[in-house]
């Protein structure tokens, strides 16, 4: 007769915290996932996609202002299937409305969830971003999730409907000039995230 098969130990703040600076960590489920730091073509579009929202949005700048956006926040859920455990995910793009968030905390990480959130898809992320963060991201209440893709040029738009699941919006592709929600105050050129 087999052994018994040993229990996977959950990973815990403490290994998350243990990863090396040139690494992108998370901790999902009890899961610490380590990837590496994004590619050109996946940080281009989260830089530029961050670049045009923030004048109008953060900054009001041509647009109604309103929103704290912010890269690569680590946000924290707590774990409902441990209790004292959290999730802790960091999407390339989240965005807070100041009435729900008038400052920003002093902790390194968000206990508040975001308003929206925006995952530039990779190779090595992807799974990760729809299949595991993407219901942490519903269960915590955030209203909106993009889904941006570089290599397909894909900007998904999702929104949270109630039971906390998550509606696709609309599938934008290629050089499209969109209005997208939450930021449908501007036209968003697509082109300018894919190009090189």
């Amino acid at each position: 007769m087999g052994q018994p098969a040993e229990k996977q130990r959950r990973a815990t703040y403490a290994d998350l915290e243990a990863v090396p600076p040139n690494k992108v960590a998370e901790l999902v489920r009890g899961t610490l996932h380590v990837f590496p730091r994004p590619a050109p073509r996946h940080a281009r579009a989260s830089s530029r996609l961050g670049g045009k929202l923030s004048g109008p949005f953060d900054l009001g700048e041509g647009g109604p202002g309103g929103w704290h956006i912010l890269d690569g926040p680590e946000l924290h859920f707590p774990d409902p299937n441990a209790p004292g455990e959290i999730d802790a995910l960091v999407p390339d793009l989240a965005g807070w409305r100041v009435e729900r968030m008038p400052e920003l905390p002093d902790t390194a990480y968000f206990e508040l969830a975001p308003d929206w959130i925006c995952e530039v898809l990779s190779p090595s992320t992807e799974d990760v971003d729809r299949d595991e963060k993407m219901p942490i991201y519903a269960r915590g209440g955030v209203r909106y999730a993009w889904l941006v893709d570089p290599i397909a040029r894909t900007l998904e738009v999702f929104a949270l409907a109630s039971g906390r699941a998550w509606t696709p919006v609309a599938t934008h592709r290629d050089a499209a000039r969109v209005r997208v929600v939450p930021f449908d105050a501007i036209e968003l050129d697509l082109s300018v995230l894919w190009a090189k």
